[in-house]
C-alpha cells in the first residue's frame, strides 16, 4: 500500500497533468472558436502586401526579395506557371497542398488555408506546421503568374522575451512542486508520528509525549490524542490497582475463614474458643458479602446508559428512615444527633440516593468517637437541593482529603479492619452523584471532624 507522502506526490503530478492538458484544450479551442479567423486576415494582408511590392517593382529580384522576406519570420512556397515550386525559409513538415489549390491561386483566387484549417483537439492550428496552414495570394512578375503560400516562422516569433517568460513559468512550475512536496512532508510527518503513537497506545504501552507543537488543526488533534494517552495511562493505573486492591480484598477474609475453619476442626478445642473462631468466620464472611455487594453495585452503575429510574418523592422523608435504620447503632455509641430536614419533594433515582445517605452516615457513624455529635441538614434552593452530614469525628489531612473517592482507599487499614469498612462507600456516592448532575465537595480537619455536602440540581 502506497505511503500518504507518495499519494500526495502521485496526485500533485496527476493534478499537474489534467490542469495542463485542460488548460491546452481551452486554449485550442478558444483560437479555433475565436483567433484562428483573425489570424488568416492578418496573414492575408501580408502576402496581399508582397504581391503588390513584387508587382510593382518591374526590376526586382524575385529570389532575392523572397529570400529576405524568409529571413525576417516568414515560410514562403512559391509555385510558377510550369508548377516549378521553390520554398524560401524554413522547410513545412508536411507539404500538403493540392494541386486543385495550386490551380486556384495561379487563376487569381485568393487561399484561406488558416481559417479553413480543420479544428482537431490536441493539435493546435496556430502551431501546425503544414503547407495546407498557410494563406495564397497571387501575383506576376516579369509577365509570368505565381502562386504566394506564406505562413509565419513560429521559431522566430519567440524572441528573448518570449523564452524568458517561458522559462520563468517552467522555473515557477519547479518551485511550486518542491514548495507542495516540503509542505505535504510537513504536514504527514505528525500523521505518521500520531500512527506510531497509536500503534504504541494499541500494545498498552502510555508513556512518552508526541514532539508535535502546532497551532492547527493537526496540533489540536496530537494535543487531544496526548490526554487521550494519558488518560487511558491513568485509567490503566486504576484499573491494575482495582484488580489489586479486590484481590486483596478477598483474599485476606478468605484466609481467615480457611484458618479458623481448620483451627474448629480440632476436637480438642474449648467450647468458648469454638464459638470465638465461629464470630470470627461470621464476621469475615459478612465482610465478604457486603464487599460483593458494593462492587455489583459500582459495577452497575458504571456500566448504566439509562442510568437513572426517575421517580419524584420526599428527600427529608428518605433522610429520616435512614436514620432510623441506625438508631440502634447511635445510640450504642451514645452519639447526639440532630437534623434540620425542609420539605423538598425531588425527582431522582430513590434507590441510588438512598445508598448516598446511607453511606455518608455510615462514615460519620463510624469515625465518630463515643459521646460525639453528628449533624444532617437539608435545605431546598430554587435550582437544587443540599445535604449536609457533618460529624466531630477523627477528621482528615490533605493527602487522605484528596484520595478519600478513590476506589479502595483507606487512610487507616487497622482501623477500616476494626470497623469492616472496604473502601467503596464513598466512591460509590461520588458515582451516583455524578449521574444525577450533582456535585460533592469535603471539609475535613484533622482530629475535628468532616462534613460532606451535596448539591443535586433539580431535574425538570
Amino acid at each position: 500500500m502506497r505511503s500518504l507522502y507518495g499519494k500526495f506526490v502521485l496526485i500533485t503530478m496527476m493534478i499537474m497533468c489534467v490542469s495542463g492538458l485542460l488548460a491546452f484544450l481551452t486554449v485550442n479551442t478558444y483560437y479555433h472558436q475565436q483567433l484562428k479567423g483573425k489570424n488568416d486576415e492578418k496573414n492575408m494582408k501580408i502576402a496581399m502586401r508582397m504581391a503588390s511590392y513584387i508587382e510593382s517593382d518591374k526590376d526586382l529580384n524575385l529570389s532575392l526579395y523572397l529570400e529576405t522576406q524568409a529571413a525576417v519570420g516568414y515560410k514562403l512556397y512559391v509555385v510558377d506557371e510550369k508548377r516549378n515550386a521553390a520554398l524560401y525559409g524554413e522547410p513545412f513538415r508536411i507539404k500538403n497542398l493540392s494541386s486543385e489549390t495550386v490551380d486556384q491561386v495561379l487563376k487569381g483566387e485568393q487561399y484561406h488555408g488558416m481559417r479553413d484549417f480543420p479544428s482537431e483537439t490536441f493539435v493546435t492550428g496556430f502551431f501546425s506546421n503544414k503547407l495546407a496552414n498557410t494563406v495564397g495570394v497571387p501575383f506576376q512578375h516579369e509577365g509570368e503568374n505565381y502562386a504566394l503560400f506564406l505562413r509565419p516562422d513560429i521559431k522566430m516569433l519567440f524572441t528573448e522575451v518570449h523564452k524568458l517568460l517561458g522559462g520563468m513559468v517552467i522555473v515557477m512550475a519547479i518551485i511550486s512542486l518542491l514548495s507542495m512536496l516540503i509542505v505535504a512532508k510537513k504536514l504527514i510527518d505528525p500523521i505518521t508520528a500520531l500512527t506510531v503513537a497509536t500503534k504504541k497506545v494499541g500494545e498498552e504501552r502510555f508513556s512518552g509525549t508526541l514532539d508535535i507543537h502546532r497551532s492547527d488543526e493537526i496540533g489540536q488533534l496530537a494535543k487531544s490524542f496526548q490526554l487521550m494517552t494519558e488518560k487511558l495511562s491513568e485509567n490503566d493505573r486504576i484499573r491494575k490497582e482495582f484488580i489489586s486492591d479486590v484481590s486483596h480484598d478477598f483474599q485476606s477474609p478468605l484466609l481467615n475463614i480457611k484458618g479458623y475453619a481448620e483451627l474448629l476442626m480440632d476436637e480438642d478445642l474449648k467450647e468458648a474458643s469454638r464459638k470465638n473462631y465461629a464470630q470470627v468466620i461470621q464476621s469475615e464472611t459478612e465482610r465478604l458479602s457486603s464487599l460483593t455487594k458494593q462492587l455489583l453495585l459500582l459495577t452497575s452503575l458504571d456500566q448504566l446508559s439509562s442510568p437513572l429510574q426517575l421517580k419524584t418523592f420526599a428527600v427529608n422523608e428518605q433522610l429520616k428512615e435512614v436514620v432510623r435504620k441506625y438508631r440502634w447503632l447511635i445510640e450504642e455509641k451514645e452519639l447526639s444527633l440532630s437534623m434540620e430536614l425542609e420539605e423538598v419533594p425531588y425527582t431522582g433515582d430513590p434507590a441510588f440516593l438512598e445508598k448516598v445517605w446511607e453511606n455518608l452516615l455510615l462514615n460519620a457513624l463510624k469515625y465518630t468517637e463515643v459521646g460525639g455529635a453528628i449533624e444532617v441538614l437539608l435545605t431546598d434552593g430554587p435550582d437544587h437541593l443540599t445535604v449536609s452530614v457533618r460529624d466531630t469525628g477523627i477528621g482528615m489531612d490533605k493527602g487522605t482529603l484528596g484520595r478519600i473517592f478513590d476506589r479502595f482507599y483507606r487512610a487507616d487499614d487497622s482501623r477500616t479492619q476494626k470497623t469492616g469498612g472496604t473502601g467503596l462507600g464513598l466512591s460509590i456516592v461520588q458515582q451516583v452523584v455524578k449521574l444525577h448532575a450533582g456535585t460533592i465537595d469535603v471539609t475535613s480537619k484533622k482530629g475535628e471532624g468532616s462534613t460532606f455536602t451535596v448539591r443535586l440540581p433539580k431535574l425538570s
